[in-house]
This record gives structure tokens, C-alpha cells and sequence, in this order.
């Protein structure tokens, strides 16, 4: 027989395994959290989601508008690969109800070309994680950059779809603002816009620019970054939490995780600190249901880390897409010098499919905050 452990040990082996569990880093969320598995030219991909509350009435047909707004192949200024990104559901729903067990959701892959990554294999694509992971893990899948790739999104939007049936309160839009340098013109936004263009522009004369822009980078063999603003509007005012759990930092760490993101604002985010204290102010003034009324959103919604009342915006910006035909200056796993030429179907702007990603990583923070208010406060 083993001698008992001591509390100290116990306590110890505990801790050993909460950082042993903590290792993989492929979940997101408190109350309601998510984890995605798969990779971009394995025979899958999919998420389980834990936490959803029992009774919601779901299917695979509230999931697939969300999928379809995703997958590639939906016009010439995004990569051709063709798939159906079909969502199966496996677990966590009942006679056409969630459960309240965890969700699993299952997304094949069906038209991978692995060998179009065979001249990669043993060389760093510049701005890709390629060496980082090699650097981490010592091997690493090339074959379209497995977990690093954008293909792993679709695992979100399939999560993110039933998180909105949880928040059935909130409105979701999403939105490219700024595509390759060039801005929408803020006084000609039209939301109806959104769906009459391949970009989610909501300027139409715009996305007429940004067909010119996308098609000349993707002929030249290059890519282009863009900016995607996302509004939640009717979240009530107090979803979110002082210090540690505050909505807009959950908000900003969500949009980091998705690929090619390197920055976020909330609210008039860096163009706040150009203003004066009094510009910047959201000034109130009496509502009729004891509620204040705004004069400006500034805060983009948020205020100590806790939702206003007012509309939740948050832009995040995509750096150009790194796999490009363009040959770039590098380095092989050896250390020898090489240039890189990447083949393949790819994104000539990665940030016009990544709309859908962010709204639905928009849903999945507010539904987890949700629940996190619902179960401290209510």
C-alpha cells in the first residue's frame, strides 16, 4: 500500500495537475466554454461546447446560415478551396432540445491538397507560425499549417451560432470598415449593404474600390490586411465584471485568438487618446424609464469593464495573409537561407472571411458573460 499523502501533497499534485490540464490551451471561456480540435488538411475539425443551458431548441439548420456566411469558395476574392463545411452535431441535444451536457459538433474536410505544401515542408513561410511551432513543439504539421490555420474558424462559427440562441436579446453585425488602407465613408453606412457585396462592406461604393484592390493582390501574388468592426446592440447594462473579468478585456482577448489578428479596439479605441477629456466623455442625461440616454458611445459600450446599455463595438484588425506566391526571404529547418513561394489555394484578404469569425466570437463572450451575471448576481 502507498502511504497517505499528506495535505500539502495533495495539495501539491493538485496544482501539478491543474498546470498539466492547462498545457493545451485550446478552450476559451468561463461559464460557457468552448473547445476547438482538429486541423486545416486532417479528415476534420469541430468544437465542444460546455455549458449551454438545457431547453434551447437547436439543429444543424440554426448553425449552417452561419457556416455558409464562413466557407471559402464563395467568390473570386477569397481561396477556392471548396467545401461544404456541412455541421453535424453529435452530442448535447435531445428531441430538437440542448441538453445541458456538452455540445459536440463535427465539420469534415473535404478538399484538402496536401501536396500543395510539399515545398514548404522543411522551410518557415515569413509571418506564418511555421517556426514558432517547430521552435514549441519540435514537429509540426505543414500541410496547410494545422492548427494555425484559418480553417480552424469554422469550429468557432459553429459554437458561436449557438451561443446567439442564448443571447436572443442581442443583435450581432459585423462589418469590414477598412480594407487594403481604404476606409468606408462613415456618413455613407448602409447595414442593408452588408449582404450585396463579397466583402460585408456596408459602402457601396466602397466594396466597387476594394474589387479592384483584392483582385490586383491576388494577380500580383500578394495580399492585403482589413479592419472588421462588430456592434452588439441590446446587451443590458451590467454584463461584465471590475478588474479581472472585465467584458471589453474577455472581448479583446476572444478577437486575438483568431488568426491573423493583431490589434483591437473597443469603442474610439487609440483615437481616444488623441481627444480631450470632455470629448471623450459619454454624457448622460435622464431617460424616461430611469435609464441615462447617451450622447456619444465612445466606451464602445463598456465602462469599469461592465456593459452601459449602449451598443457593444469593437473593430479588429487582419494583418495580410502570409501565404503568398510572392517570393519572400527566409530560412529552412537546417538554418540555410531559402525563398519561400507558397502554393495553394489562400485568402488574398484574410479579413473578409473573418467576419463571420469575429461576430460569432462577439456571441460567445457575451453569452459567457451572461451566464457568469446570471449566476452572481441574479
Amino acid at each position: 500500500m502507498q502511504p497517505e499523502q499528506t495535505r500539502s501533497q495533495r495539495w501539491t499534485n493538485a496544482a501539478r495537475l491543474a498546470n498539466w490540464a492547462a498545457m493545451s490551451w485550446n478552450t476559451f471561456g468561463r461559464a460557457l466554454r468552448f473547445t476547438t480540435w482538429g486541423e486545416s488538411h486532417g479528415p476534420a475539425l469541430g468544437v465542444v461546447l460546455d455549458g449551454c443551458p438545457p431547453g434551447i431548441a437547436l439543429s444543424e439548420a440554426d448553425i449552417q446560415p452561419f457556416m455558409d456566411a464562413r466557407k471559402p469558395g464563395t467568390s473570386k476574392f477569397t481561396t477556392q478551396r471548396k467545401e461544404a463545411d456541412l455541421v453535424r452535431i453529435l452530442s448535447g441535444v435531445f428531441e430538437g432540445k440542448t441538453t445541458g451536457t456538452p455540445i459536440s459538433m463535427m465539420i469534415e474536410n473535404t478538399d484538402q491538397r496536401s501536396k500543395d505544401y510539399g515545398e514548404i515542408a522543411k522551410s518557415y513561410r515569413p509571418g506564418h507560425a511555421d517556426y514558432t511551432y517547430d521552435a514549441k513543439y519540435g514537429h509540426r504539421d505543414y500541410r496547410g499549417g494545422g492548427r494555425s490555420s484559418a480553417r480552424e474558424t469554422a469550429a468557432r462559427v459553429a459554437a458561436g451560432a449557438v451561443a446567439r440562441l442564448i443571447i436572443p436579446e442581442v443583435t450581432i453585425t459585423g462589418f469590414v470598415c477598412e480594407l487594403g488602407g481604404d476606409r468606408i465613408d462613415r456618413e455613407a453606412i448602409n447595414l442593408s449593404e452588408i449582404g450585396n457585396n463579397p466583402f460585408w462592406c456596408p459602402d457601396s461604393w466602397a466594396a466597387k474600390r476594394w474589387e479592384e484592390l483584392v483582385d490586383t493582390a491576388r494577380k500580383d501574388g500578394s495580399s492585403l490586411g482589413a479592419v472588421v468592426e462588430c456592434v452588439a446592440t441590446g446587451v443590458p447594462a451590467g454584463w461584465g465584471a471590475p478588474v479581472y473579468a472585465k467584458l471589453d478585456s474577455d472581448l479583446a482577448a476572444a478577437m486575438m485568438t483568431i488568426n491573423a489578428t493583431k490589434g483591437v479596439e473597443i469603442g474610439d479605441g487609440f483615437e481616444a487618446a488623441r481627444l480631450t477629456g470632455e470629448q471623450n466623455a459619454d454624457a448622460m442625461s435622464p431617460g424616461t424609464d430611469g435609464t441615462p440616454q447617451y450622447v456619444s458611445n465612445h466606451a464602445g459600450g463598456t465602462a469599469g469593464g461592465i456593459s452601459t446599455g449602449q451598443p457593444v463595438v469593437c473593430r479588429t484588425a487582419f494583418k495580410p495573409t502570409s501565404s503568398i506566391l510572392t517570393p519572400v526571404d527566409s530560412i529552412n529547418s537546417d538554418g540555410e537561407a531559402t525563398k519561400v513561394r507558397t502554393k495553394g489555394r489562400h485568402d488574398p484578404c484574410v479579413g473578409i472571411r473573418g467576419t463571420p469569425v469575429v461576430e460569432a466570437m462577439m456571441a460567445l463572450v457575451l453569452a459567457d458573460h451572461k451566464l457568469l451575471h446570471r449566476a452572481q448576481v441574479a
